[in-house]
Parts: structure tokens; sequence; C-alpha cells
């Protein structure tokens, strides 16, 4: 890449964000760039020049063509953005260029083969428009939506000077070593004017490169958290390339200081940081959509790269210090090399990879941070949005969605700053049970990659628990409220039958005795019959008081168990002109598992006498190996369409579950309405407790 004495033109347009993909032109610039690193390649072979300073320079541009066409290749597949058509431009002029070095150099060999100076003249001037547009316009561009009005004013001045720079190596009329420019302008004046210019726009190139890299560490610092990954490697990478491009920039003077090879070793090394630092940028900010299966490609660039720059290195430094035969040096980096390519390659594979995939190239690591995310969660509440949002940030999910079903839903949903594409649905299951399911988006354009897709399926043991932990507290606090405005509703309506019966029925006793005590002297008759309507009065209040507390909990449950106390509940209802038949044996019950049955036993009853029109009841109580069953079946008119639940509906199903079992409310086969209580076996278990399957056996018969 050698500087005659005297890019493609930077577009100031820098919003792209309606740029459709271009599938031909990638195609056409990977075949192009693999043709003229084909074409070079056989030119050096059959020219068979020393090793030198232009060698060196051809090396850079003959690097250019291979990574920077690959990656141009990838992006325009995509997106035909400003930044892929400027890496198109670096690779093709760079291959061009190298290609015209070379096939200037096999002149020398075959000096009758064609000297076209369009060609042999191109090592001059191809690689400008690229080369100086990398360092001075593209780190403008890598970003999404339209530039602030510094980018624009920045990009233009970089257009000026690579256009400058270009028009002068096109049209440059003086003598030179080599073939000269292809569009030479005769005039003394023009000649003039380069030599003056010339300096200052070579200057220009590395200040204003690094104008660019400090307008990228501020995007870096101070921009949105979303837009800040992967900029401070593109600041890094445009420092080193605009330094690299400062020797070529210094004047004679103190250039002359500089060793010669300096300029496109640095060059050279460069380009081992920068094309890696864009596609850093690119595919950790997901722009543009870029295909996200580049692994393999990416990684096979950066290797070869890689090893040409510290063969090249090697070879150059080894040869300075070794003024030994030639072979000595070659031999010895060769081995140097061959022994770094495996270790070197495991190391690009891995940073390659979570460049790609992100935290989904160590699906462990995934795991460890879902489930430090679920254990730091102090709310159970917050457990689904906590992994919901580990999943998208760190397998890079374009959007992540949780739901659960059951008697208390629940869902959580994150989502990545833009649109999202094709979902993936897993289910998330406990046992054989599915208690919901995963949604996982990829970003827009993009898909899945089968790894990414490998972690999520790894990862559905640890959403499935953290799912049913949420779906159970969620539960749970929903049980304790229900419980709450239960309690409150036993308080107020035993408030009201105590308000509202027994106190005015004793304030009325009251007021009898005293009228009684007044008659006493002046109509005993009168005062001995008040004090018999009294004395039922009294009565009648001790049998409220009883009734109220056979309702809370009656004696003959805790003396002799579940079946008795139904027989009794069923002869006070019978007096009421309800009738209830039961059947119910004798079985041995832990007193809360008692307790509970009975109370939504007497609750459907007490809903079945004043709301559904009942005349009968039938109760039933089963025991087999699964656990007891209750059923309460009436023939009144069931449960209307519609209608709301309510606390005593609730207060039955509240029992229910605080004993681990289950109550189902609905319609009869025959009309009416059913309650069905289910209590797990391993619930009804009390010491001395007989075999299930004894319970209902007959008794053996002797023979």
């Amino acid at each position: 890449m050698p500087v005659q004495p005297g890019g493609p033109d930077a577009a100031d347009r820098a919003a792209a964000g309606g740029d459709r993909r271009h599938p031909a032109a990638a195609w056409s610039v990977l075949v192009g760039c693999a043709l003229l690193v084909v074409a070079t390649a056989v030119c050096w072979a059959a020219a068979r020049r020393p090793w030198g300073l232009s060698q060196l320079y051809f090396l850079v541009d003959f690097t250019d063509c291979a990574v920077y066409g690959a990656v141009a290749w990838l992006i325009l597949l995509r997106r035909g953005h400003p930044v892929a058509w400027l890496l198109a431009a670096t690779g093709v002029g760079g291959g061009v260029s190298a290609l015209s070095a070379q096939y200037a150099d096999l002149l020398t060999v075959h000096p009758t083969l064609p000297d076209p100076v369009l060609l042999t003249s191109a090592q001059y001037w191809a690689w400008a428009p690229g080369m100086l547009s990398l360092i001075v316009v593209l780190p403008w561009l890598v970003r999404e939506g339209r530039l602030p009005w510094p980018a624009r004013a920045a990009v233009l001045a970089g257009t000026l000077v690579v256009a400058t720079f270009e028009l002068f190596q096109l049209t440059w009329p003086g003598p030179t070593a080599g073939p000269g420019a292809p569009l030479p302008i005769r005039s003394a004046a023009w000649a003039d004017l380069i030599v003056a210019v010339q300096p200052v726009v070579m200057a220009a190139v590395p200040l204003l490169g690094l104008v660019a890299a400090a307008g990228v560490a501020w995007r870096w610092r101070a921009g949105p958290a979303t837009e800040r990954v992967g900029l401070g490697w593109l600041a890094v990478g445009t420092v080193l390339l605009a330094l690299s491009f400062g020797p070529v920039a210094l004047p004679a003077g103190p250039a002359a200081h500089l060793a010669d090879w300096l300029a496109p070793t640095a060059m050279l090394a460069s380009q081992a940081f920068f094309p890696a630092a864009v596609l850093a940028v690119v595919l950790r900010q997901r722009l543009w959509g870029i295909e996200i299966a580049v692994r393999r490609t990416l990684v096979w660039f950066l290797m070869t790269f890689l090893l040409v720059a510290a063969y090249v290195l090697g070879v150059s430094a080894l040869d300075a210090l070794l003024p030994t035969t030639p072979a000595v040096p070659g031999v010895l980096v060769t081995a140097l090399v061959a022994a770094g390519v495996q270790p070197g390659r495991i190391r690009v594979q891995r940073w390659v990879d979570r460049l790609i995939h992100g935290a989904a190239a160590e699906p462990l690591g995934v795991v460890r941070r879902v489930g430090h995310r679920i254990s730091a969660a102090e709310d159970p509440a917050d457990v689904l949005t906590g992994v919901a949002q580990s999943l998208t940030d760190l397998l890079r999910l374009g959007a992540c969605g949780i739901v659960v079903d059951g008697p208390e839903p629940c869902t959580a949903h994150h989502a990545s700053a833009g649109p999202v594409g094709e979902p993936l649905v897993l289910p998330l299951r406990r046992g054989d049970r599915e208690v919901g399911r995963l949604t996982a988006w990829a970003p827009a354009g993009e898909r899945l990659d089968g790894r990414t897709r490998a972690a999520l399926v790894d990862l559905v043991p640890v959403v499935s628990s953290a799912a049913s932990l949420a779906a159970t507290s969620r539960a749970l606090v929903a049980s304790r409220a229900r419980l709450a405005d239960a309690r409150d509703s036993e308080r107020r309506k035993l408030r009201r039958d105590l308000h509202d019966g027994l106190g005015p029925a004793l304030a009325g006793v009251a007021l009898g005795l005293q009228a009684a005590r007044n008659l006493l002297t002046t109509d005993p008759a009168a005062a001995g019959h008040l004090l018999e309507r009294l004395r039922d009065e009294l009565d009648q209040g001790v049998e409220q008081i009883r009734d109220l507390a056979r309702d809370l909990l009656p004696p003959v449950l805790g003396e002799r168990g579940l079946a008795p106390a139904l027989h009794e509940l069923a002869q006070r209802y019978e007096r009421s002109g309800l009738t209830v038949r039961v059947a119910a044996p004798a079985l041995p019950l832990p007193e809360p598992v008692a307790t509970a049955v009975y109370g939504i036993v007497a609750e459907a009853m007490a809903n079945a006498y004043r709301h559904s029109g009942a005349r009968n009841c039938d109760i039933s109580v089963e025991r087999d190996a699964s656990g007891v069953t209750v059923r309460v079946g009436d023939d009144g008119g069931g449960i209307p369409s519609g209608a709301p639940t309510g606390i005593g509906m609730l207060s039955m199903r509240e029992r229910a579950e605080g004993i681990g079992g289950s109550c189902r409310i609905g319609p009869g086969p025959a009309g009416g309405t059913v309650v069905t209580v289910h209590v797990p076996d391993d619930r009804c278990a009390v010491a001395g407790d007989p075999d299930p399957a004894a319970v209902a056996r007959p008794a053996a018969v002797p023979s």
C-alpha cells in the first residue's frame, strides 16, 4: 500500500433503518474478493520476489481483502448499511491493490506480459477509499438510527479528506518510481497544489481517526446501556488503526527516524483487532439483523489472520535480531506458530462463542446465574420477572415470557430493545403435570440457533421450579387473604347472631323479670304467668347458644368422631323439615381433618336449606386406598349460571385446602348441587389407624 505523492464517497446519510438486504451484492463481494486473493497468490508465486518492505504492504492489502470482504459479505446478507459498503470497498480495494503490486513484480520477471496502467497503478490508489474510510468515517456509522449533527459533520469532514486524497492519487502528474497515475492532470499548478496540500491531508487522517475514536468512547461512556455494548472494543480498534497510519502521515524528516517496516507492521497488527471490534458491536448490539450463524467463518478468518500476522511479525523481528542464515527466523517462527495454533484456536473459539451466543456458550453459567437471580429475589412474586430478564439478557433473546397456569395464574415478560422474531414455546412441567409455558423470541430478523435452543431446554427444569415457587407463593397469599375474609365473615355472622338474636332475647327477659317483680304484690297470678313465659324464652336462648356452639365445634365431634356428629347434624335439620340421609362409617380421622370435613358438610347443608329450596339431602363418607371422599347432594334448584362465588363456597374450599384436600362444587346428575370433598390418604392417617382396605372389608366368617 505505498503512497504516491498526491475513498469511496462516504455518504452522509446515517439513518439506514429502511435498508434492505442485498444477497446478490454480498455474494458478488465474496466471490470477487476470493478471485482477487487467488489471482494475487498466483502472481506472487510466479514472481518469486524476495521478502522486503513492499511485500509487507502487499500483505496488509492481501489481508484486508480476505478479512473485510468476508465481514462485508456477512453484513450485506442482512442489511445494505453504509458500513457494509465501506467494508466491501476496503476488501475489494485491498484485493485490487495487492493484485496490482504482485502483477507489477511479475512484469519484472516476465516483461512480455500486458502492462495496463490502470492495473499496475492500482497499488497506489485502490486501497485508499476503503482503508481511509475505516479510520475517519466508519466508526461514526456503527449505530442504528439517524446520526446526530456532530457525527454528520465528522462524516462529511472525513469524506472530504478521503475524496481529496483519492483525487490526488488518481491525477498526480509528476514522475514517480511506479507506472504513474491512471488519470494524470498535466499541470504544474496542479502538481504544486498536490505537493502543498498532500501533507495536510495525510496528517488529517490519523487526527480525524482519533476524533472518531473519542466519539465512540463518549458514546460508550454516556450512551444508553443497550447502545454501549462493544463500543469500548471499537474505540480501541479505531485508535490502533489511526496510530498505525501515523508513520505514513509524518513529514519526511521525522519519518526518517522510524524503521521502514514500522508502518506496515502496525497496520497489519491493527487489522487483527479492528474487524473483530466492528463485529463485536454489530453482533452484541444485534444491529441490522446479522445472521447468527457466523461462528465458524469468524473463527476461521481470525485464526488465519492472527497466524499470518504472528508469522510476519516474528520473522521480521528475528531477522533483525539474528543475523544468521535467512532460513533460521522462518524455521523458529514456524515452530512457535505451530505450537500456538491449538491454544489460540481454543481461545478464539471461546471468544467468538461468547460474542455471538452470549452466555448460551456456557449453559452451566446460565443455570448458575438464573439460580442466583431466584435466590436473590426477596419477594417470590418477583422470581418469574427476574428469571425472564436473566434469560433475555444472558441468552440475548429478543424477548422471554413465562406463563403459569392454575387457580392463581401469573405471567412474566421481559423484552430487549427493538422488535422480536419467531417464538419458541417450551412446556413447563412438575412431574407429569404441565404447569405453564416458557416462550422465547429471537431478535427481529434472526432465528434461535441450536446452542440457544439447547440452553433453553436445559433450563426448563429450573424455570419450572421457579414457576411452581411463584405460583405457590401467589396461591398462599391469596389463600391467606381468603382465610382472613372467611374468618371476618364468620365473626360477623356470630356477632349478628348474638346481637340480633340472643342479645334482644336476654334484654326482653330482663324487662320481663322487672315486670314480674312489680306484679308480685298486686297480681301474683299474672306474675306467675309472666315468669312461665320468661322461662320458655330462656330455654329458647339456651338452645340458641347450644346451636351456636354446635356450629363452631359440636362436642360430639371431639368425643365420638365424625359419623355421630353428622348424624346429630342431620337430626337438627330434620326438625326443620329437611330430610337428611347419612351413610358414614365410623372412621378414625385426625381432629383437624374431622373438624374441616364437618365444617364443609355443615356449610353445604346450610346452603341447601336456606338458598336452594331442597327437601332432601344425602351425605356419604367413603374411604379407600386414595383417601376419604365426602359427598353432600341435595335436590334443590342448584347454583344459578353466572352466580358469583360467595363466602360459603370460598370457606368450603379454604377448609379443604387447609387439610391438603380438594373441594368441588357443581350440579348433580339429577339436578340440585353436589359438594365433593377428597382428602388424600396420607392426611387421614392417625396412630393405630387400620388398613384402609380393611375398613370396607367384611369380617371373615368361620366355616
